[in-house]
């Protein structure tokens, strides 16, 4: 009895779908008869653009063989709708060319794109479908609706760019020598009286005694160096430059007599000055120079070097005359340590005498001070005063986080070097900022700072490709990186990027506690976004947040 009544259904069933599809009309009456599925059902904006894919069942039967259907789909919005091109379907005795559904049923699927436009975020996907038959329309009763959508949470990008600052070469203590030098006859020790009164050392004693009256400079050590000419036996030249060590540093003492130097006196000794000699050579218009250069690099043993001069007769008597006298000698050298101007007293400067400062004291300064007029005219005074690029860099670097685009333009122009890597970074943020997307990448791909590879990442979110975005924002612990996580959908990794506490990362923080169902985390976070009205109004209408709206 059961069997007989399930056959009997089952006969009626086919009745029915068949004699539904005897006309056209008939297809439109009965639309559900179709299932539709849609990829995906949350949609997404992408690169400023919607694509979803959506497929078609259509049962056994169902499909009038002298059919045409027109799909078309429609994205309607807060404040409008858009349509897609059409989509047509035919039944298998129509001669058109498009795709054929059959009476054993089958599936179509079809691809559809919308430019995004504001006010999508808050949206829903429908088909709108019609049967022809010649030329009578049959209007199906409702659209098949098929994803809400869209997201737009990689819009949440910050495309300001990260400028580059120049560095600069600003020494808080500055190494400074000065140097003078005793010589002594030939094979002899003794410091001659004449020389303690030449000009250089009494120059070199002035030297130490102002100094003594200079608050900002101080003598932190003196090398004494002794010497013999590399002429004669080693053993011989060895012990006359440790007693020229001796007799210098007794001479060094009575130069200092009137000018105490407390800082420790080196003295050190080398027995045979053959780099004092290839120098003085080197720097001469001694004939045959270039042969007596060459047999030094040939040979590094001293009795082998002095052996071969001596046997170039002619040119040695002019190096015993012109260049061996000068090698017998001690050097005093005075080191001394200049404190340049305290972080303090620059800033005071910065905003009362900058004309004293040189450009890499205008350069940190500027790092120094808040104010932007005044890293402006500190900037600016390095680039004109002393033509450097760094200081128009560095204006334009300053112009850009100000959001002042044409100063930053101006400042670039007066770069010189138009090839270092932060001219390329911030000239590229201009592009940026300006939509020329193609220069600003040419830009970044030609700068070697880390802040161009961040800046590359933000074009990569802007077209989608949040994998490459994540591998050159990984490690830099800025809200993009969080972002480019989000989009990725590793959320602990974002979360531990963002730590920012301002509301546009509570926003990204609220997305994270939102996908991973922590509501009263959503609420705690959305109460700080909440303070900016303008991520309010967004948060409102963001599918992120759909469920706890719910």
């Amino acid at each position: 009895m059961k069997k007989n009544l399930f056959k009997l259904l089952a006969v009626a069933f086919l009745g029915i779908t068949v004699a539904s599809c005897s006309n056209p009309a008939k297809m439109a009456k009965n639309s559900q008869l179709i299932s539709v599925e849609c990829n995906p059902k949350i949609l997404e904006v992408v690169a400023d653009e919607i694509t979803a894919t959506y497929t078609m069942n259509f049962p056994e039967k169902y499909f009038h063989p002298r059919a045409i259907l027109e799909v078309i789909p429609v994205l309607v919005y807060k404040g409008g709708e858009v349509a897609a091109p059409a989509f047509k379907l035919q039944g298998e005795k129509v001669t058109d060319n498009f795709q054929t559904i059959y009476k054993t049923g089958g599936k179509a699927s079809n691809t559809i794109k919308f430019a995004y436009k504001p006010g999508m975020e808050k949206s829903h996907l429908e088909l709108r479908v019609a049967v022809w038959n010649k030329l009578k329309k049959y209007d199906f009763p409702a659209p098949y609706k098929l994803a809400d959508g869209a997201n737009i949470t990689y819009k949440l990008v910050h495309t300001d760019g990260e400028t580059a600052i120049a560095p600069n070469d600003y020494q808080k203590i500055i190494r400074e020598k000065k140097e003078t030098q005793i010589l002594y006859t030939i094979n002899s020790p003794v410091v001659r009286p004449k020389e303690l009164t030449k000009a250089e050392i009494i120059e070199f004693e002035k030297f130490l005694a102002n100094i003594e009256k200079d608050e900002r400079r101080e003598v932190k050590s003196t090398d004494i160096v002794a010497y013999a000419s590399p002429d004669g036996p080693i053993t011989l030249n060895t012990k006359l430059s440790d007693k020229r060590g001796e007799t210098a540093k007794t001479a060094f003492d009575k130069i200092t007599k009137n000018v105490p130097v407390t800082a420790p006196v080196n003295v050190t000794t080398i027995a045979e000055d053959w780099e004092g000699f290839q120098a003085l050579v080197a720097a001469s218009t001694i004939q045959d120079k270039e042969l007596i250069l060459r047999v030094l690099s040939m040979y590094s043993d001293p009795m082998v070097r002095e052996r071969e001069i001596k046997n170039m007769s002619v040119v040695f008597k002019t190096l015993a005359d012109k260049i061996l006298p000068e090698l017998r000698r001690a050097r005093m050298i005075a080191n001394v340590d200049y404190t340049n101007f305290t972080d303090e007293e620059l800033k005071e400067l910065a905003t009362t005498n900058i004309e004293i400062m040189d450009a890499e004291a205008l350069l940190y300064a500027a790092t120094l001070v808040k104010d932007y007029d005044t890293k402006v005219a500190l900037y600016k005074k390095a680039g004109d005063k002393f033509k450097c690029d760094r200081g128009y860099n560095n204006l334009a670097a300053t112009a850009l986080n100000n959001n002042k685009l044409a100063e930053a333009k101006t400042a670039l122009s007066k770069v010189t070097n138009k090839t270092s890597p932060y001219y390329y970074n911030n000239a590229g943020i201009v592009a940026l900022r300006e939509k020329d997307y193609k220069t600003a990448v040419d830009m970044f791909n030609k700068s070697s700072v880390k802040e161009a590879k961040y800046n590359l990442a933000i074009i990569d979110i802007l077209n989608g490709k949040y994998v490459d975005a994540v591998n050159k924002l990984a490690g830099s612990k800025s809200e993009n990186e969080g972002l480019a996580y989000i989009l990725v959908n590793q959320l602990d990794k974002a979360s531990a990027a963002i730590t920012c506490k301002c509301p546009h990362a509570a926003y990204m923080r609220a997305i994270i506690a939102a996908r991973q169902g922590n509501m009263s985390e959503v609420a705690k976070q959305l109460e700080i976004v909440y303070k900016n009205e303008e991520l309010k109004a967004r948060a409102q209408n963001d599918i992120e947040f759909a469920k706890f709206r719910e």
